[in-house]
């Protein structure tokens, strides 16, 4: 997984943290979290705003999914 992988970074996120609100989380945390799953391959510097809000929507699709909200 890469940035660029928006959607299977998002699963991935929502598989870890599957109770947190995805809109809660600052671009910083994300960029660690993601930084921090197991199959991650991309350089911290390779990342920016787009490629981050992209994760967030694509892990809060799950969230909303589970939740329903």
């Amino acid at each position: 997984m890469t940035w660029y992988d928006a959607r299977e970074v998002g699963e991935a996120l929502f598989d870890q943290f599957d109770t947190i609100d995805p809109l809660t989380v600052r671009f910083t945390d994300l960029h660690k979290h993601v930084l921090n799953l197991e199959g991650f391959t991309g350089k911290p510097n390779e990342s920016n705003e787009k490629l981050l809000e992209a994760i967030q929507m694509a892990w809060y699709e799950e969230w909303k999914d589970e939740y329903g909200k």
